[in-house]
């Protein structure tokens, strides 16, 4: 039974629920009758200070970029810091892009979209972020096609997913992609939260 390393990045004004979406589904999903949990989540940031998170919630990153760790999947989340703040710094925007030559899949939720757009990624593909944002991302990034109406977009390597909550379907869709619908389902249920495929 395979351990997929996941890491997900964490930054000042991060939208809460764009991490801890994921965070919740992928962290409690384990393999048909046993305990053994086929993720291993970790919190990633630029340094280990406390991330003040969107209306104050504070978080301590598990890792700094300084750590070098190596992961199997990144999630990228967005809000306000993604797309007015992080997406001006280079040092993250540049470690993304390095990651990219590194995990197996990059995945964005939300506005997260504008950092992969940032570091070149999303150049050729087909991309969808937050409804509230998915004109200027369309604006700003030519090269993407952009899909309004969906809840992730899947390009194989990258997958991005529409903003907010959306960033749960994503993560179920990836455990789907991953390990099948049986672990999916049992995960949801235990969630109490409704999917479809």
């Amino acid at each position: 039974m395979r351990l997929w390393k996941i890491g997900i990045l964490l930054f000042n004004e991060v939208e809460v629920l764009d991490f801890a979406g994921p965070f919740e589904v992928l962290s409690i999903a384990t393999y048909p009758e046993s305990n053994v949990k086929p993720f291993d989540v970790k919190t990633v940031a630029q340094t280990k200070e406390t991330v003040r998170a969107r209306n104050g919630l504070q978080v301590v990153p598990d890792y700094s970029f300084a750590d070098n760790t190596n992961f199997d999947i990144l999630i990228i989340p967005g809000g306000y810091g993604a797309e007015e703040i992080e997406i001006y710094n280079d040092a993250v925007v540049s470690w993304i892009k390095d990651q990219m030559n590194k995990v197996t899949i990059m995945t964005s939720v939300c506005t997260g979209a504008f950092l992969l757009a940032k570091a070149g990624l999303l150049d050729g593909k087909s991309a969808t972020t937050h409804w509230m944002d998915i004109d200027r991302l369309e604006r700003e990034f030519e090269k993407i096609v952009v899909k309004r109406g969906v809840k992730y977009v899947d390009e194989g390597s990258i997958i991005t997913s529409g903003g907010i909550s959306a960033g749960i379907n994503m993560s179920f869709f990836l455990i789907v992609k991953l390990l099948g619908e049986e672990i999916a389902r049992t995960t949801a249920k235990r969630m109490e939260y409704d999917i479809s495929f």
